[in-house]
């Protein structure tokens, strides 16, 4: 049998039964706070797998579909239960394409699930109602206690090869629409178990690492990070949500032995700046023995404030395609900030611009990480580029040999507030193409925020600003609809209506600069999420 996520977990379980590999909260229904965290063992949780991959076989071979078959699952993978039904369906013999609760359009998850020629889908109780006409076979997505357990043997896994699909996830930002497919071979996810391991070894050999829920399971970040977890036997909370407070982190680490923390950027910001003027918090923070960040860059003022004050910071570098990719050096030393390739992989940093030695070089040269085709971790073959290489479209300088520092991207993306990508250019050229009467211009910015905003410069200054909202949240509710949530306009409040010439543009082209926009604006924009969230 290849080495996978299920290997993983027996070999910890045969090794480690009675070790906690959850804690999860139980909260107290009087003040909705934490009363206790309940611990799953690897013993448990491997029983509950296998529960689970009987109770989802049987259901299965009862519609006969057959083992190897993709399944479709609608959940928000950020409980227990939801593992389980992951694991338990990987368990079973058939292919878990995941979909998180951030896809709310069932025409979008149909359409994913036709090309990746899926064959049943298991649903979250929200969605009872939008499945009623589903094209395959549907199955809700009960909790293990309501499962019971079936008078079926445990399924035989089927032979599989490097090449034959272990998990199908999905991009988190929509291309034309759609989020793309991402299939993830064996191959693949034996690059990723290779990764987390090295990532998540403990510092210390003799105690277990106690780490915390970080992202949906349904996205590559948590799923990639939990390989790491299963291998050392290590534990991981679930916390009350993903952007608890540093109340819960407190608590996580007194009560739960949390002693690495691994975080979305823009959530770490929250604890690092509560933590200027709470020392207790601060002291907790310099006792964790790393703290990683990873889906953003952290912002300067924060990343020195960690580090001039003794938190262990450390960034790791990643994407949906390969997982992670690049991990920075760590410590103390003033190299501790920069990235550098995982062991093991075949990458290449590559000129975005030929190389001119006439012309006077201002700043240094900006270089593209390219996933190389011999890579272990290079994307399926739907993704990557004519040359056969996996091109990611982000950008480096290089500080020193095989050390580098992240400059952005080559294209129209940013990253919201939990690190999934919005295509800000399709949700420009949409408005454009439906309110070009009133709408001269525009720019979509939202780094780090929950959702997008837009900025339109007006055809017309003298128009009613309301009308113009109302206006462009109407014609363009259509194409809304098709995109992730956190893509959305998600109401007239997002807009910010401006008069012709107001937003900075390049002296060249004349270009709306976005990131300028977004420093310029930061003051309005601070105001208005902290007053719709």
């Amino acid at each position: 049998m290849l080495t996978s996520h299920l290997t993983a977990l027996e070999a910890s379980a045969a090794h480690s039964p009675l070790s906690p590999v959850f804690r999860l909260p139980c909260l107290d229904p009087a003040t909705n706070q934490v009363k206790e965290w309940q611990v799953i063992t690897y013993q448990q949780f491997l029983h509950d797998v296998e529960t689970s991959a009987k109770y989802w076989s049987s259901l299965f071979a009862s519609r006969r579909i057959p083992q190897r078959s993709v399944i479709g699952l609608w959940i928000g993978g950020f409980t227990y239960s939801d593992i389980l039904h992951i694991y338990g369906v990987s368990r079973a013999g058939y292919v878990p394409q995941m979909f998180s609760l951030r896809l709310p359009n069932p025409v979008i998850i149909y359409s994913l699930m036709q090309k990746a020629n899926a064959k049943a889908l298991i649903y979250e109780p929200c969605y009872a109602t939008s499945v009623v006409n589903a094209p395959v076979p549907t199955f809700l997505a009960i909790d293990k206690h309501s499962m019971g357990v079936p008078s079926v043997p445990l399924p035989v896994l089927p032979c599989v090869s490097d090449d034959d699909f272990a998990f199908i996830f999905h991009t988190s930002g929509s291309t034309s629409g759609s989020p793309k497919l991402v299939p993830c071979s064996y191959k693949w996810l034996g690059s990723a178990i290779h990764k987390s391991n090295i990532i998540s070894k403990p510092r210390n050999l003799h105690r277990r690492d106690v780490t915390v829920w970080m992202g949906s399971l349904c996205h590559i970040a948590q799923s990639f990070m939990f390989l790491g977890t299963l291998q050392h036997g290590s534990c991981v909370i679930q916390p009350t949500k993903i952007n608890f407070s540093s109340e819960e982190l407190v608590d996580m680490i007194e009560r739960c032995g949390l002693n690495r923390l691994n975080q979305f950027a823009t959530f770490l910001s929250n604890h690092l700046r509560n933590s200027r003027n709470d020392r207790k918090l601060l002291s907790k923070l310099q006792g964790l023995e790393e703290v990683v960040f990873t889906g953003l860059p952290l912002p300067r003022d924060d990343e020195e404030w960690a580090m001039k004050n003794g938190v262990q910071l450390r960034n790791l570098f990643g994407s949906t395609e390969c997982g992670a990719t690049l991990l920075a050096v760590g410590g103390k030393s003033r190299s501790a900030p920069f990235l550098r390739p995982i062991d093991g992989m075949s990458y290449s940093f590559v000129p975005i611009e030929p190389s001119q030695p006439e012309r006077h070089q201002t700043t240094a040269m900006l270089l593209e990480l390219v996933i190389l085709a011999e890579s272990p971790d290079c994307p399926h073959k739907s993704l990557r580029s004519d040359d056969g290489h996996f091109h990611t479209g982000d950008l480096f300088i290089q500080t020193a040999p095989g050390l580098y520092v992240f400059r952005g991207r080559n294209d129209d993306w940013i990253k919201t507030e939990n690190s999934l990508r919005c295509d800000t250019k399709a949700i420009e050229d949409n408005v454009k193409a439906t309110c070009g009467q009133f709408v001269k211009d525009c720019v979509v910015v939202g780094t780090g925020r929950p959702s997008p905003s837009i900025f339109i410069e007006a055809v017309d200054n003298d128009t009613d600003t309301n009308f113009i909202k109302q206006e462009i949240m109407r014609k363009t509710r259509r194409f809304n609809s098709t995109r992730y949530l956190h893509e959305q306009i998600a109401s007239p409040h997002f807009i910010i209506v401006l008069h012709q010439g107001t937003l900075p543009r390049t002296v060249t082209k004349g270009n709306i600069r976005r990131k300028e926009v977004e420093t310029q604006y930061k003051g309005l924009l601070d105001q208005l999420y902290g007053q719709t969230f």
